[in-house]
């Protein structure tokens, strides 16, 4: 890899999730010949589009009803020009580059919620665990049409993503229109300081574990390792399975996802990238080494499964490593490159799409899940079930020797699998696909 394409984590984007490089211009070659203005593939602008925008710049000039100057002018232009190409290109200022590094480390003043441009709206792609947003009810899918009473304009969707943000303990009040509604609702809010811790884990029933990765962070790596150590721990013994949440994580880095595809991989493609410049042509391998020492694994995915979390589950998809259940996830699989302007300004560019280890793009049409789960919830009876009746209910009963080892999970986890039927399901498959398995004090035997 070239010096000139030097990848930069402090730009790294937590909303787009992918690599985010630093690139020069390529050297202009002495003999190449000059092409016609208006051309395919010139290098020079056409004439009559040079004339078209001067006219309406200065017709803008002229007649609009207000006096707008010239620095606003060209700002709206060079946004104007990258937003026509796709969502995640952009024209970035001292505000978004100073969130960009916020995202990458986990901690800012706001709601915990990650948008998306869609179309002239504002779509939410996830809210973060634990967040204002996340309690307040909003949900991927959602929009956010008003805030603080005032419409949500689609020529200034940067300002309004910006004033999500603000100073801790200060009052906002979306207006959400949720999926598949008419009539959006008004949800009162408080932005926080947002520590997003990006893992969490603990153990459904002895030996069957849950991890849950709510972004991909720099440490998010470091922090599935140790959250796993400390859940080996605790089994007193080696995993038998583990249930790797990536629902509803918008992405983040690309590093901090090749990083986490390779603890659960001894080899194999875990991504890789493919652009128009030579330099954006990347794949990473997997190296030996693998956490769970083998033990299955189900992911869980669905449509706020965006980016680096579609790099993991496409990794461990196609390389037969754990079985996907869910819904079909967002389908962002575009590379974004930060190009520095100066110490305060940058552009955000789409430079390149990424492939599973298959070479299947995921751009727009996601992955399909192994499992296709409905979206349901598991509802409580409205009467207690009738109790289970067996041979330790008769009297004077004959004790068997296991009798009080009842195996169950805690009382945390029971409610948790009695509310998230996604996650009750996906434990049911684990514990099947450990069946095939000997168990962890035979395997280290045999070893």
């Amino acid at each position: 890899m070239s010096s000139r394409f030097a990848v930069l984590l402090s730009f790294t984007l937590a909303l787009a999730g992918a690599s985010v490089f630093a690139v020069e211009p390529p050297p202009a070659t002495p003999d190449a010949a000059p092409k016609a203005a208006g051309t395919p593939g010139a290098d020079n602008v056409d004439l009559a589009d040079l004339r078209a925008f001067t006219a309406v710049y200065s017709l803008v000039k002229q007649a609009y009803v207000d006096d707008i100057d010239d620095h606003r002018l060209m700002q709206a232009a060079i946004r104007g020009l990258l937003a026509g190409l796709d969502p995640h290109s952009e024209y970035l200022g001292k505000e978004q580059l100073d969130d960009l590094t916020e995202d990458t480390t986990g901690s800012y003043a706001g709601l915990g919620i990650e948008v998306l441009q869609v179309e002239g709206s504002l779509r939410v792609i996830a809210p973060i665990d634990e967040s204002p947003a996340e309690r307040a009810g909003i949900k991927a899918g959602d929009t956010i049409v008003r805030i603080d009473g005032k419409a949500v304009q689609a020529d200034d969707l940067e300002a309004a993503i910006a004033s999500l943000r603000g100073k801790p303990g200060s009052p906002i009040t979306l207006s959400v229109l949720h999926e598949k509604q008419t009539v959006p609702v008004d949800i009162p809010l408080k932005r926080e300081v947002i520590r997003v811790a990006s893992v969490r884990g603990r153990l459904l029933e002895p030996g069957y574990a849950y991890l849950r990765v709510s972004q991909f962070q720099a440490e998010t790596g470091a922090q599935l390792r140790r959250r796993i150590e400390r859940l080996v721990a605790d089994n007193k013994a080696p995993l038998r399975g583990a249930v790797l949440d990536l629902r509803s994580n918008p992405g983040g880095l690309l590093t901090s996802a090749v990083e986490i595809g390779d603890q659960f991989l001894d080899s194999g493609v875990i991504v890789s990238t493919r652009g128009r410049m030579k330099e954006s042509d990347l794949s990473f391998r997997a190296t030996s080494g693998d956490l769970l020492d083998g033990a299955p694994m189900v992911v869980l995915v669905d449509n706020g499964t965006a980016s680096a979390a579609e790099i993991v589950a496409g990794a461990l998809k196609d390389n037969h490593r754990a079985l996907l259940m869910g819904r079909r996830t967002f389908g962002k699989g575009s590379v974004q490159t930060v190009l520095p302007l100066d110490a305060e300004h940058a552009v955000k560019l789409t430079t390149a799409r990424y492939f599973t280890p298959n070479g299947t793009s995921i751009q727009a049409a996601g992955i399909q899940p192994d499992i296709v789960l409905a979206d349901l919830a598991l509802s409580q009876r409205n009467s207690e079930p009738t109790p289970a009746f067996g041979e330790r209910d008769l009297p004077n009963h004959l004790k068997g020797a296991n009798e009080g080892d009842g195996g169950d999970a805690s009382g945390a986890s029971k409610r948790d699998l009695q509310q998230d039927y996604a996650l009750n399901e996906a434990l049911n498959a684990l514990k099947a696909l450990a069946l095939r398995r000997p168990a962890p004090a035979e395997l280290h035997k045999s070893g």
